[in-house]
C-alpha cells in the first residue's frame, strides 16, 4: 500500500493544557476528515526526523501490526525511537510555548484555515542543529560521541533518523 501524502507545517502556539488543546485539534481533523499530528521541533532532527516517523508508523499501520491504538501516536512512537507511549509523548506538545511540525495526513482542504484559529504559522528554516540542540538529541536518542566520531559531524542526522529505523528491529 502506498504512504499518504501529508502536509507538513511549522507552527508556534501556546498550550495550557495539553487534553484539552488535543481535543480541539482531534475535532478539527475530524471536521476535515483527516489524521493532524504534532512533533516538539526542540526534539526532531528537522522535516526528514518526521517524514521517516510518518513513513514508517504509516508501514506498521496499514502492515496490520501498530504498537499504538492510533496512527498519531504510533508516529510519535516512530519519532521517539520508542516502544514507550510515554516517551513518546514527550515528543508531542507539552504544556507552554511550542514550537511544531505538525503533519496532515492526507492533506485536507480547510485545515491550515481552521488549525489557524489555533496555532501561528512559522516561515524560516528550523532545520538547523546547533550545539544545545545536538546535545539533547544526543541524549534523547542515545547517540555517543564515539557514533559521532565515526560518521563525522555533517551526518548527525542520518544516526537520529537510523533511531527511528531501528524501533521496527525492537518490535
Amino acid at each position: 500500500m502506498a504512504e499518504p501524502a501529508c502536509d507538513i507545517y511549522q507552527a508556534v502556539f501556546t498550550v495550557d493544557e495539553n487534553i484539552r488543546f488535543l481535543n480541539k485539534i482531534r475535532a478539527i481533523a475530524d471536521e476535515c476528515k483527516t489524521h493532524i499530528i504534532l512533533f516538539d521541533a526542540d526534539r526532531l532532527a528537522g522535516h526528514e526526523h518526521v517524514k521517516a516517523a510518518l513513513r514508517h508508523a504509516w508501514r506498521s499501520w496499514t502492515g496490520g501490526e501498530p504498537i499504538a491504538n492510533s496512527i498519531e501516536m504510533e508516529a510519535l512512537l516512530y519519532a521517539a525511537g520508542s516502544r514507550q507511549c510515554q516517551v513518546a509523548a514527550s515528543f508531542g506538545i507539552h504544556p507552554g510555548e511550542n514550537r511544531t511540525y505538525i503533519a496532515v495526513c492526507p492533506p485536507a482542504s480547510g485545515v491550515r484555515d481552521c488549525l489557524a484559529r489555533l496555532v501561528t504559522f512559522a516561515d524560516g528554516n528550523w532545520e538547523e542543529i546547533g550545539p544545545e540542540k545536538r546535545k539533547r538529541l544526543a541524549d534523547l536518542f542515545g547517540i555517543t560521541a564515539e557514533e559521532v566520531a565515526v560518521v563525522g559531524e555533517a551526518r548527525f542526522r542520518d544516526l537520529v533518523l537510523e533511531r527511528v529505523a531501528l524501533l521496527d528491529v525492537y518490535r
